[in-house]
């Protein structure tokens, strides 16, 4: 089942725009990193006596396909979402009339339109667009997972009802997904390089732009334009304070105004350009002139990343890290961050 919904003539009009690179993209092969980590994907879907997947999480659909679309907007909304057999066709159901945003996706071999049955998007027709889906399912089924063990990543209490009731037991995709990602290809190394590249870049003009009187939002705000103007996707949380408002930890950025040799401190969280994560820590004074309490917290930050550095070696557990890492003293352990 196809799009067949014309709205314009079939035309192929020529690009004739011009496109500027982004960080290390002529570095990276596509081909490579796409099929490596679909392939991660069934691996992984076989291990676990599996044979099929749907996949809602945009993040889930990237990893597994390389392709978005209203990917924020997806995250609430079951409108978006992929199935992937062990063996038969992988096969995306976009949303409505976004058939040629996939089109170029070699790995994608059928696109269909989504059927979506959440209240949000169909009202008191979801219950019939329910009924929809599970045929749709169970006709996937009958060719694709004969076993009627499907495992999936996100869904609603209604579908995973009328699943069961349909004689299809679901099963959690998270743990597939997460640990075909433990892996990485050296292609998703320089994904990852790109976006710490871009992390770095935001970090910098922050430090250069901080200055008292403006507000933590207007700081944190040049991270958010840095990532978009790399090719960057969102930010997962806020996570930027100053002053007193940085402990305890976790506090988002707000109207403060920053005062003049005032700390800042801040998580990146950043989805940047392919996909990938670049979480980056840092805190900064304004002014660049530490007072004795600053010093204080500066030189334990220090001794606690160079005694951490200089633990780590190949073959260690975590387990064993943790034991031997640097102790936070006493007076600090209440509003610890972990």
């Amino acid at each position: 089942m196809k799009f067949n919904r014309k709205i314009a003539s079939d035309t192929k009009p020529k690009p004739n725009f011009v496109t500027k690179k982004r960080l290390r993209e002529d570095e990276i092969n596509f081909d490579k990193l796409r099929s490596y980590r679909l392939d991660r994907v069934k691996k992984e879907l076989e291990k676990n006596n599996l044979e099929a997947c749907i996949l809602f999480d945009p993040v889930n659909v990237r990893y597994a396909l390389d392709t978005t679309n209203m990917s924020i907007y997806n995250m609430h909304n079951l409108t978006r979402y992929c199935f992937i057999p062990v063996n038969g066709p992988v096969i995306l159901y976009e949303y409505f009339n976004c058939e040629k945003l996939a089109s170029h996706l070699n790995l994608i071999n059928e696109i269909r339109p989504a059927i979506t049955w959440d209240y949000f998007t169909n009202g008191n027709q979801a219950g019939t667009q329910l009924k929809k889906w599970i045929n749709e399912i169970k006709d996937l089924s009958s060719s694709y997972f004969k076993s009627k063990k499907l495992a999936i990543d996100v869904i609603n209490g209604p579908a995973i009802t009328a699943l069961n009731k349909s004689g299809i037991e679901v099963v959690d995709a998270k743990l597939i997904v997460e640990q075909a990602r433990v892996i990485k290809s050296p292609e998703e190394l320089k994904c990852m390089k790109a976006a710490l590249d871009v992390a770095e870049i935001g970090i910098n003009k922050m430090r250069e732009e901080l200055k008292a009187g403006m507000t933590e939002d207007e700081l944190w705000s040049i991270l958010h334009k840095t990532n978009i103007e790399h090719g960057g996707e969102w930010i997962e949380c806020r996570i930027l304070s100053s002053g007193q408002r940085t402990n305890p930890w976790m506090q988002e950025s707000s109207n403060k105004i920053i005062q003049s040799g005032e700390i800042v401190s801040f998580d990146t969280d950043m989805v940047g350009p392919y996909g990938y994560c670049a979480d980056i820590s840092r805190t900064f004074v304004e002014g660049y002139k530490f007072n004795e309490e600053q010093k204080k917290l500066y030189q334990m930050a220090v001794e606690h990343i160079n005694h951490n550095s200089r633990l780590i070696k190949p073959g260690m557990s975590f387990k064993e890290f943790t034991e031997k890492s640097w102790k936070l003293p006493d007076e600090y352990y209440g509003n610890r961050y972990s």
